[in-house]
């Protein structure tokens, strides 16, 4: 495996927030075009332009913690509400509608739409993935007790992937509720975020060990380390670029990997900016969620 030595260069743009303390969380791009992210610390979705400009819709329940937010197959934006148990729903004209789980404090987290048409979502507090669908019908399954079950993806075989956050492992499970477990190599690594990639694998970041990890659809783990301990990876992305993109979130970088494992990393402008999600936009950048108070675009040279 090779890596490229040292910190490189490239185009940032941050772009602040009314106040600081929103708390700018998990970001995805919408069918207007446009970067919505969700606001974790003051309850509330925000919209920003690829010239920069923010709009920002309040939720109906303000300590609600937005937290993941994702493409609906209906052209909405939906969302986590880890606080407020619940799902969320935007419009793009920013019409608020909101479904309770039937599970108490289910702690719903990570979000993605299924090949199903429906929206699927873990549930970190009590070991479940749901689905739910656009006229807000909820379906649970029961997971392994305490996997706490991470982010979520859609895969290249129809299923649903899933990082174990303290299970160690990554999940899979079927439209059907047919639910598959893998350890990883490495004990305590802490996977988050998990995306489809570019090579028809599954990526996903190991934030206690500072690696990423590749899973194929058959189960086979290979793991990656990054270029620095402390460095945290959070969120990750298939670029334009076909390469794999993800935030460090205690180094302050962005990362970049490619399918063999070739690591770059970028350094925020910002210090202690905290980026968390990250997404590609309509412009082919790389647009991420600052909790520190920022919406950040970054573009290689």
């Amino acid at each position: 495996m090779a890596q490229a030595p040292g910190s490189e260069h490239g185009q940032f743009v941050e772009y602040p927030l009314a106040s600081a303390s929103t708390g700018p969380y998990g970001i995805v791009k919408g069918a207007d075009g446009a970067l919505w992210f969700t606001e974790v610390h003051s309850g509330r979705v925000g919209r920003v332009d690829v010239q920069g400009r923010v709009t920002s819709f309040p939720l109906p329940t303000p300590e609600a913690g937005p937290s993941i937010i994702t493409a609906g197959p209906d052209g909405a934006l939906w969302f986590t509400e880890q606080k407020a148990n619940r799902v969320g729903r935007v419009t793009m004209s920013g019409e608020v509608t909101e479904f309770t789980l039937p599970t108490p404090q289910a702690g719903p987290f990570g979000i993605c739409a299924g090949p199903d048409g429906a929206l699927w979502f873990t549930e970190m507090t009590v070991h479940r993935i749901g689905r739910l669908t656009p006229d807000g019908g909820v379906t649970e399954f029961l997971l392994q007790a305490g996997c706490y079950p991470s982010f979520i993806t859609a895969g290249p075989d129809g299923a649903l992937w899933f990082t174990e956050n303290q299970g160690n492992r990554i999940g899979r499970i079927t439209v059907d509720g047919q639910v598959t477990g893998y350890d990883l190599p490495t004990a305590k690594a802490g996977p988050v975020g998990i995306t489809w990639g570019p090579d028809g694998a599954l990526w996903f970041v190991e934030i206690l060990a500072d690696q990423l990890g590749r899973i194929t659809t058959a189960g086979n783990i290979t793991e990656y380390p990054l270029l620095r301990s402390g460095a945290r990876p959070h969120a990750i992305v298939t670029g334009a670029d076909g390469a794999l993109w993800f935030t460090q979130w205690g180094s302050n970088h962005l990362g970049r990997m490619t399918t063999s494992g070739v690591v770059t990393e970028y350094a925020i402008p910002t210090r202690k900016a905290e980026p968390h999600g990250i997404t590609v936009g309509p412009d082919g950048a790389l647009w991420f969620a600052e909790e520190a108070g920022r919406i950040g675009r970054f573009s290689l040279p």
